[in-house]
């Protein structure tokens, strides 16, 4: 089979926007254009590729299977690209990375850093709920990925860098505010509002409450830490939230971090990316650079 660089990279668009006008747009050509590069490809694979049902595009079992290997060879390309640059002296190249909302708190500041120390990478950040990070993990979509809680049916490369401590929050106004440490029995008639089923953060706490024996009563299941702060900052109920997704002091966004025995709950962040998967220089770089990047980011336990 004839099939060139540029086919496959209009394809890949394609996978990734799942419409032929979009990845038009994107490629900064005619419609017509994109579809008589896919006829093309798809004569030459011999089977369809994908098809159109309404407005939505589906991969066929031949177009998953082109797509998985269209990635693989990208990927190859651009670890040549960047290990070419590094023998000529350069530090350059694309990075990829995949975030859970709640890291959305830290990890720029960490690319912030990476940038001053590598100013010519070409950086792609994802901000999903960890269904989405998921998904692109089983796609190899990425380069890296962060979350606090890794699937477990996946063959992963994994490293804890950062610790995720829970915290049990309330509004100022709250009567165990500023008390001295209580049971978690002293705050089982209140409400709680907490993040969505799947969330990282809600499968630490439901194991946490199981693990305790505690059934709370949940008012609000929301899909993200700012809203619970807002929530809970307006008297709706207690929330739990990484202690990151925090002001540095509580009481400026009109929230008090209520003590709690077995609070906070222990939790990592994590970056992670596939078994097998061959990381670029650049990639490699980077989980280099958390290590030191992170001794700022860690939470003083006075903090809490």
């Amino acid at each position: 089979m004839r099939i060139s660089f540029r086919q496959l990279s209009v394809f890949l668009t394609l996978v990734e926007l799942k419409s032929i006008s979009a990845t038009a747009r994107a490629r900064h050509v005619s419609q017509p254009t994109i579809s008589m590069q896919m006829k093309e490809l798809t004569e030459t694979i011999g089977l369809p590729l994908y098809e159109q049902i309404g407005k939505q595009l589906y991969l066929t079992a031949a177009g998953e299977a082109l797509a998985e290997t269209a990635r693989t060879m990208s990927d190859d390309w651009v670890r040549l690209q960047q290990k070419i640059d590094e023998m000529k002296g350069y530090k350059k190249g694309r990075l990829r990375i995949a975030i859970t909302s709640t890291a959305k708190y830290f990890v720029p500041r960490l690319l912030g850093s990476f940038c001053k120390a590598y100013p010519d990478i070409e950086l792609s950040l994802e901000v999903l709920n960890r269904n989405g990070v998921v998904q692109r993990l089983c796609e190899n979509a990425d380069d890296l990925y962060i979350m606090s809680r890794p699937p477990k049916d996946i063959a992963l490369k994994q490293y804890a860098f950062l610790d995720n401590p829970l915290v049990l929050i309330a509004p100022l106004s709250h009567r165990l505010a500023n008390k001295r440490s209580q049971s978690l029995k002293a705050v089982e008639h209140d409400a709680f509002i907490l993040r969505e089923h799947g969330s990282g953060t809600r499968l630490a706490c439901d194991d946490h409450f199981k693990e305790h024996v505690f059934s709370p009563h949940i008012r609000m299941e929301v899909g993200s830490s700012e809203t619970i702060k807002q929530a809970v900052a307006s008297g709706l109920g207690v929330g739990i939230v990484s202690r990151h997704a925090l002001a540095s002091v509580p009481e400026k966004e009109g929230l008090t971090i209520l003590r709690i025995k077995n609070f906070p709950i222990h939790a990592n962040w994590w970056v992670l990316y596939p078994e097998g998967k061959r990381l670029s220089p650049i990639a490699t770089e980077f989980m280099a650079h958390l290590d030191t990047a992170v001794r700022d980011l860690r939470v003083p336990i006075g903090a809490m």
